[in-house]
């Protein structure tokens, strides 16, 4: 006849499983983030806290990255979380601008998309300074074609955004997952609850 668990055995026990389950869900299912700039206004909202599913793209290996259950790929328009390219300790959410093989310009702030204008129906634009292609690539830019397996991603707050058009494309395999609700929303300038955010589904 076995003895029983001592109840120190069933709490460590417990601790250990919750752990293990909330490292799977974390890793696998969905992760909370807290948008902490404006350059996605006026989508987000510094103080919005998200969930960003991680299974819409893929089961992906932790820290190698490779792909182990395709499911889902990126499309236009999607807000993404991603491996920020210059500094691989930090997150970055921006939406999906361009996909691999498309040749992506910007004239005036105007984006075109394989040539053509594209229906830029989420870019905010709060400067009426147009800067020159030769100063910097915030309103002039490009042609450039995105190169395989790689996006190319711009904030929706498109003049105070620091995005693809500075720093390059993202490789496929350092996207985390996608944007999916706001579940909490805090206003830290006027120490209020944004309350009609909440909830929010994010497209």
């Amino acid at each position: 006849m076995s003895k029983p668990k001592s109840k120190l055995r069933e709490y460590i026990e417990a601790i250990l499983l919750a752990i293990v389950i909330a490292f799977f869900i974390r890793t696998f299912v969905v992760q909370a983030y807290k948008i902490p700039s404006g350059s996605m206004k006026p989508t987000l909202q510094i103080g919005d806290h998200i969930l960003v599913t991680k299974f819409n793209y893929g089961v992906k290996l932790p820290l190698i990255r490779s792909t182990l259950i395709p499911i889902g790929k990126p499309t236009r328009g999607d807000i993404v979380v991603f491996i920020y390219p210059e500094d691989r300790s930090k997150d970055f959410i921006k939406r999906l601008i361009g996909l691999p093989g498309d040749t992506i310009e910007i004239r005036d702030k105007k984006i075109l998309l394989n040539g053509l204008p594209w229906s830029d129906a989420h870019g905010v634009y709060v400067d009426n300074l147009m800067i020159p292609g030769n100063v910097q690539p915030r309103d002039n830019f490009g042609p450039v074609t995105v190169p395989p397996d790689s996006i190319f991603v711009m904030g929706d707050n498109r003049d105070e955004s620091y995005d693809s058009r500075f720093w390059g494309f993202v490789p496929m395999k350092e996207v985390l997952g996608k944007a999916l609700i706001i579940y909490w929303s805090w206003n830290q300038e006027e120490s209020n609850v944004r309350l009609r955010r909440i909830g929010t589904i994010l497209h």
